[in-house]
């Protein structure tokens, strides 16, 4: 019915797929795998999370100058203005 269906494997894709299961084992502490963790696992996320800041601040700040030229209850006023 449905013969003739088996699969090669390949020793490339079989090893790879070795490696990744045993990465734990396998895995050494270099100058290059330190500085890539403090680039990408502290630095850049720090950097992210300053610039999300400061465009929630500045945007805070702009809204909160145009909502003073509007007179809103000081309950409704709170909901847009952002307090860090």
């Amino acid at each position: 019915m449905g013969g003739g269906m088996e699969t090669n494997k390949n020793k490339f894709i079989e090893d790879w797929g070795s490696a990744r299961e045993n990465l734990e084992h396998n895995f050494r502490w270099t100058r290059r795998n330190f500085a890539l963790i403090g680039i990408f696992g502290i630095a850049l996320p720090i950097i992210v999370y300053k610039g999300i800041v400061k465009d929630f601040v500045s945007f805070s700040l702009s809204l909160s100058i145009s909502l003073d030229s509007i007179s809103l209850p000081e309950s409704e006023m709170s909901m847009f203005v952002f307090v860090p």
